[in-house]
């Protein structure tokens, strides 16, 4: 037992030096372990492809999804007005398609720190095997138990997004506003017969509009309305899904090094249905076959003993004569 507790209180330490406080004294040249900085690159190789990813592209097939949905989104009322339906079903239609990101980043995040756990318990517990499986097996459930939390978390996430189109960032409005400022010009630009197929329009770039000349100025200027409204809105909820993930695996690794993993270590240890701790006075079949071997040579120094015991009294007995 005490063997055991010191492993679990140099296990946690370990824990906190590479996953809380970014210390790689101990693996010094095995960067794999040099977590703090591989979860900040999966991170950003996550925020990249959230970016980079075809819902994100503004500029491919310019106003046509907006212009789809409001035909499909009029309604008997006044005009000019903003259905939210369309909206709703635009933003909805992007986190469908950017869903499986978040969730194979969260699962890439701890398949990574189950391998980290793995090489840190094997590193204080190798010449206790008894606890080696123990602990590993603890380990095993536990980062289970985290990667099912954290999906469900994700998907929680994702699903207040695709239902809830809110935010109290200013950066909405101050984006919006200066991209609706350049309406009046770009819908000029867009039926203007002199103008070439491309507009550059502030803020989003080259786009090219010889698809939207068959649309009146009316219809254009609602769809023009609605991008720029799901431009600005966009933005906030791609920041909002890595800054929630982000935070949500700082605190599950946080509760696992400190309070987690020496609960779940215990419980398997002290549970019945895995042998209790009556399972540490067990021997490995490695050491059983080192004590096996060791008895044996006890064995034969003995008999070597009680041999050279009768000659050397033989000897003595000659010599006598």
């Amino acid at each position: 037992m005490t063997a055991f507790m010191h492993i679990i209180g140099l296990t946690k330490e370990s824990l906190r030096k590479i996953l809380l406080r970014g210390e790689f004294d101990e693996y010094p040249d095995e960067k794999n372990m040099h977590c703090t900085a591989r979860l900040v690159d999966m991170l950003d190789s996550f925020s990249h492809d959230l970016y980079g990813c075809p819902e994100s592209d503004v500029t491919k097939e310019f106003l046509m999804d907006e212009i789809k949905v409001l035909e499909e989104a009029k309604w008997i009322g006044l005009p000019n007005f903003m259905p939210r339906v369309a909206f709703l079903t635009i933003l909805q239609n992007k986190v469908r398609g950017v869903r499986h990101m978040p969730i194979g980043f969260a699962e890439n995040v701890w398949n990574y720190l189950e391998d980290v756990l793995f090489t840190v318990i094997t590193r204080h517990c190798d010449n206790y095997y008894q606890l080696l499986v123990s602990t590993k097996r603890a380990a095993q459930v536990l980062i289970s138990k985290k990667k099912q939390n954290s999906c469900k978390h994700v998907v929680e996430a994702i699903e207040m997004e695709m239902y809830t189109d809110y935010t109290c960032n200013s950066e909405f409005s101050q984006e919006y506003n200066r991209l609706i400022s350049h309406q009046a010009g770009f819908v000029n630009g867009v039926l203007s017969v002199q103008q070439p197929s491309h507009v550059n329009l502030e803020g989003v770039g080259g786009i090219d509009v010889g698809h939207l000349r068959q649309y009146p100025a009316a219809v254009l200027s609602q769809a023009f309305d609605l991008k720029v409204r799901m431009i600005s809105y966009w933005k906030i909820v791609q920041k909002r899904l890595i800054d929630t993930i982000a935070l949500h695996l700082m605190l599950s690794i946080h509760n696992l090094v400190n309070t987690d993993l020496e609960r779940e270590i215990v419980h398997d240890l002290l549970s019945p249905s895995g042998g209790g701790i009556e399972r540490l006075l067990e021997e490995s079949p490695s050491i059983a076959g080192k004590r096996e071997k060791l008895k044996r040579s006890v064995r034969v120094l003995r008999e070597s003993k009680d041999t050279v015991g009768n000659i050397i009294d033989r000897i003595g007995s000659y010599t006598d004569f």
